[in-house]
């Protein structure tokens, strides 16, 4: 079987977490189901080293790379932010890996899927900023989830998002407005430089952006269109988005 003829090859960027005394190298299984299932690609996990792999190693080996939510927070350093509060997760090995990969993979047209976490760090990668607490900024309202819930109950439809007119998004749903579920307690603060909104809660919060000048699919939203994709509709169209990106 020639390479072309092959599913495509999706690198995600693990979580660095310590299990016990040892560090392990993680991603959760609904994203990896979401990247074979619903964009029809082979997802490879990318282990986040101490010292990282290089760009050009990961670039020559996938066709894509989708950036996964996570426990963790971007390390505020990374965009000049105030320490973080004490119990914060912090994740500065998937930072070193994932913050110098994003604009090399936009900018060779490699396809990029961001979501939650993912969503943050692509923003950051572009010069962004962060709210860490969106929560605690007046005119917001509160974005995290109950975790004492039902998993059920915190990935369920939380609040509408509404689409970009002319945009990406948009011309995938087919429509303006769309229910979105709600997991996070940081997000966009300042926008990074050439991103377009894509999306917009109705506290104004950023749910959604893309690159402008991306010459292939490079978009990010806030929610997570992983978590049963396959009873979304909407869902299930940006994972089979992507996954034609990829072959194209």
């Amino acid at each position: 079987m020639s390479r072309k003829d092959k599913r495509p090859i999706v690198g995600i960027p693990c979580d660095h977490r310590m299990i016990g005394p040892h560090p392990f190298h993680a991603v959760g299984e609904k994203y990896i189901v979401a990247v074979r299932d619903g964009a029809g690609a082979i997802p490879v996990l990318i282990p986040v080293l101490e010292n990282p792999i290089g760009v050009e190693e990961i670039l020559a080996s996938v066709d894509g790379i989708f950036l996964t939510g996570s426990p963790s927070n971007v390390a505020p350093k990374n965009y000049i932010g105030t320490s973080p509060r004490p119990g914060v997760l912090q994740d500065e090995r998937r930072d070193a890996t994932t913050l110098p990969l994003i604009r090399h993979m936009v900018e060779r047209g490699t396809p990029v899927f961001a979501v939650c976490r993912g969503f943050q760090e692509f923003n950051v990668a572009y010069g962004g900023t962060l709210h860490q607490h969106i929560e605690d900024v007046p005119g917001h309202f509160d974005h995290r989830e109950d975790k004492a819930a039902p998993l059920d109950v915190q990935y369920a439809p939380a609040h509408d998002v509404e689409l970009t007119q002319g945009g990406e998004l948009e011309r995938i749903a087919g429509t303006r407005t769309i229910k979105v579920n709600s997991l996070h307690s940081q997000g966009v603060d300042r926008l990074g430089e050439g991103l377009s909104i894509e999306a917009t809660a109705p506290d104004g919060i950023i749910e959604a952006f893309r690159v402008t000048a991306a010459r292939n699919f490079s978009l990010a939203v806030q929610w997570h269109p992983e978590w049963r994709f396959w009873e979304n509709e909407f869902s299930k169209s940006l994972f089979a988005e992507f996954g034609r990106a990829l072959r194209s």
